[in-house]
């Protein structure tokens, strides 16, 4: 791996780019308290701080709480992941 940061052959994807491209999209929020907030990625920026939409609040797998939008401040996050499912088939 070259630590210039530049991609030669453009198919190096950095987490910025992956960042970028899943907003609009369903994710998974897991904080570091291993609670899931599930919906749509609206916005985040450079601190992980994220805000999301039609979001859904899971403690144990089980569905706690639903919001409308949410932020989540980046320092309690511990992984951001795209969902597989869509928020209505149950993500």
């Amino acid at each position: 791996m070259s630590g210039t940061g530049k991609a030669g052959s453009g198919t190096t994807k950095t987490p910025a780019d992956f960042l970028k491209s899943i907003r609009g999209r369903p994710v998974v929020v897991k904080l570091n308290s291993g609670v899931d907030y599930r919906g749509i990625l609206a916005c985040l920026d450079g601190y992980m701080n994220i805000a999301m939409e039609q979001t859904e609040e899971y403690v144990n797998g089980q569905l706690k709480n639903k919001y409308g939008d949410a932020f989540i401040r980046g320092n309690n996050v511990l992984y951001i992941s795209t969902s597989k499912r869509t928020l209505a088939e149950g993500a």
